[in-house]
Formats: structure tokens, sequence, C-alpha cells
């Protein structure tokens, strides 16, 4: 098979939650076990740091990553999902994984993970682990995939481990309430490892209290003292924060959720300062070789580690942003950040999945835009049919478009310069927008 063959084989072969939702999903640990004793426990290898939480994991592991490259640091990153090519999931120094090892890796050892009838994210998750061993990296920064306490990268034991919020998403697997999906993304904390919440809430903050207890995991929460003073939000998409110790500096991941992320970011790299993996930086070097790093490191990050999608400004005239938020914690944040954007007319193309509570995101959506109702090349797409009418019900109006690129096509021929595009709504309707349209 060719790297393409192979990534088919991956998608339709395993059990993938993220194409097939429910249905994907595999609960537990057995096979990641099993895989792991196979390529001889490669996660040993290398120090971790474990990143958890509903929403701002992809932000967070990127930005840490970026950081400790700029210490000088051989840093693996492995995230989910991948918005264009599979690659993305698994990084070195910001390099995705080489074709030819993903095809290597699975002519080699479909015989042996074949039996176990592993999910896709099973099967990803141990080549990511293995290849990081061959590569020989210092330090990984592992996000979470679903949840926590079952998900299949729990099998390692971080430096740190990291929860960035608690917000309702994936409830059929994770809980009803604020407490119960807080109850699952704690599983990541383990005995002894420090940990530490991006953002508390008084529903969550005694779940994350009593489990570090019950491990014996000192326990930080980032907004109890945050880093960051204000922020502002620049035109270029980019943001300017104040922050207690480190004075102005400038952001390149866009969004006005980003301070949260940051905060959390520096809580984190405290703990790694204290365990000696930032002194170079910390210690060893001034306070503004520290500054040095840390500036470099946030204004480079897409660069640094590939991330994409963050309030990535495609274009200027019109102003054309995308954005992967896609539930409703993440919403709160992009619908303050669209009503504060200042254009002649906002188009907006909009799509989601079918296991989001999109009801309450259509509500906080503009109500003065005009909308390409459309869905994702996905089984798990909400028809665009099927969004355009629930959008009506919440007094959100406009046409639907059978894909990502048709939709969009019409919002900038309808657009003028002065106008405002914005694409999002799903990860996976974003990936197909910077897929084929860019």
């Amino acid at each position: 098979m060719n790297y393409q063959e192979t990534c088919e084989y991956l998608y339709h072969q395993m059990p993938m939650f993220e194409r097939q939702g429910a249905s994907g999903y595999k609960e537990g640990l057995s096979n990641t076990l099993a895989m792991d004793e196979h390529f001889g426990h490669p996660h040993q290898q290398y120090a971790t740091i474990h990143v958890g939480g509903t929403n701002g994991k992809g932000s967070v592991s990127h930005t840490l990553a970026a950081f400790l490259q700029e210490c000088g640091y051989r840093v693996g990153l492995y995230t989910s999902p991948h918005l264009v090519d599979f690659r993305e999931r698994i990084r070195v120094n910001g390099e995705m994984i080489p074709e030819e090892y993903v095809v290597n890796f699975v002519a080699q050892e479909r015989g042996f993970f074949e039996p176990l009838s592993p999910s896709f994210f099973e099967v990803t998750t141990a080549l990511a682990f293995k290849y990081f061993a061959d590569k020989k990296i210092d330090i990984a920064v592992i996000e979470v995939g679903l949840g926590g306490r079952l998900d299949c990268t729990n099998i390692i034991t971080p430096l740190v481990s990291v929860i960035t919020n608690i917000s309702f998403d994936h409830t059929q697997f994770l809980g009803d309430t604020l407490a119960k999906i807080a109850s699952e993304k704690a599983g990541i904390i383990k005995k002894g490892v420090p940990v530490v919440i991006g953002e508390s809430h008084q529903e969550t903050r005694p779940v994350f209290e009593a489990k570090a207890l019950e491990t014996g995991s000192s326990i930080i929460f980032a907004d109890d003292k945050p880093e960051i003073i204000n922020y502002t939000s620049l035109p270029s998409g980019k943001m300017h924060y104040t922050t207690r110790n480190w004075g102005e500096l400038d952001g390149e991941l866009g969004g006005i959720y980003q301070e949260k992320n940051l905060n959390t970011v520096f809580a984190v790299l405290k703990v790694l300062s204290q365990k000696g993996y930032v002194s170079e930086c910390a210690t060893k070097k001034s306070h503004e070789q520290f500054r040095k790093e840390l500036v470099d490191a946030l204004a480079n990050i897409n660069r640094l580690t590939g991330l994409t999608g963050r309030w990535q400004v495609v274009k200027t005239a019109p102003l054309t942003v995308c954005d992967t938020g896609h539930n409703v914690g993440g919403w709160i944040y992009l619908s303050q950040q669209i009503a504060q954007v200042a254009c002649d007319k906002k188009h907006i193309v909009f799509g989601m999945v079918d296991d989001k509570d999109i009801s309450h995101v259509l509500d906080m959506l503009p109500k003065d835009a005009c909308y390409y109702f459309t869905q994702a090349a996905t089984k798990r797409a909400l028809k665009g049919s099927v969004v355009k009418a629930l959008a009506a019900q919440h007094g959100l109006y406009g046409e639907c478009y059978p894909s990502v690129i048709e939709a969009y096509r019409a919002a900038k021929e309808a657009a003028n310069p002065k106008d405002f595009i914005f694409i999002g709504g799903s990860s996976y309707l974003v990936g197909d927008f910077l897929k084929n349209c860019i």
C-alpha cells in the first residue's frame, strides 16, 4: 500500500470515532496495553506532559511544544484530530511523521494488531509513541483524545498533568453534569504527579481537589492567580498581552479564548521549572533570556508546531477567518469575538456534527449575519438542510450548500472588501475549508 491507501485502511478498517461517532469509540485500555507491551513500552523512553480538558487542549499543547523547542529540546507532539493530513497528529519539532514511516508501520505490524480489533485512535497512539522513541526525543506533549480516565493515552506517567477546562461535550460517554465530566477527565491525574487546572468552576473544583488529595498530587488552579493582567485582540488577528512577570507579549494564536489557554501554559511552565525541565531558561539563564525564548515561542507557534485553525486569518479583504471551535464552551468565546469584528456585513459559513449541542450554539450566533449552511465530508456531519431548518428556529437565515467549498465560494462572491467571512462550527468543516479553499 502507498501512503494514501494506508490512510484509507486506517480510516475504514479501524473503528474511528471521528468519522463514525459512538460506534467508533472503544472504552478501556486493554488493547493499548497489549500494543504498548508489544513495542517495548516506548513511552517510557522520554518524558511526557499530558494535556486533557474540553476546550483548548490543542492550543495549550502546541504552545508548550513551541516553548520547549525554543529551550532546545527535541519535542514530540501528539494531537487530534487532523485537519488536512493524517500526519499532522504526530510531529517532532514541528515536522510531521514521514509518509514512509506510517506505511511501513502498518505493513509490518498489521498482522499483530488486526486480531485485537483496535480502534483507529489506539493504533495511532501506538504509532506515535513508537515513532517518538525511534526519533529519540527528549519530551513529548500528549493530548488526550476523549475524556481521560479510559483514554488510550492514559498509560503514560507524565511530568505534569494538565486539564484546561470542563464544559459539556461528549456527554454520552463522559456524563451529563460538569462534575461527572470532570471526574472522567481527572482520571489522568497520577500518583504524586502535579496537576494544573486551567479554568475552575464551583462544580468541578471539588472534584479535582478530591482526586489530587487521593493521589497525593500538588494542584495549581491557573485562574487563582493568572499571569495575564489584560489582553487585546489586534487587527492582524493576533493577541497582545500584559503579564505580571514578563511584560508585554504578543501571541500569534488569535482568539480571545487564548488568554485562558496562555494562563494555563504559564502555570505548567512553573511546574516544569521546579522539575528542572526549563531550568536552563528559568534558572541558569537570565530573566531576559527566558523572556526572549518565551517571546519567540509565542510569536512563532504556527511555524514551530504547524498549528492551524485557531482564529486563523486567511484573507484580509474581506477579512476571512476560520476557527475549529465546535461546542458550547468554545462558542462562548467565538460568539463574543465575532460580535467585536467591525465590518459592513458578516457572512458565516456554518455546519456542525451530530453529537454537539447545536441549539445552544445557534443561540449565540449573530442574528444580522448572512448564513451559508453546509456539511463537512464526514458521516458525523449534520446535513446542511437540517442545520438550516434548526437555524431558522433561532432567527438565523441563509442558503444551503452541498459542500464547504461551494458555501465559501458563495460567501466570497457575496462579500465586499469591508465585510467579514467566518468559517466554522466543526473541526471537520474547517479541515475541508483549509484543504480545498486555501
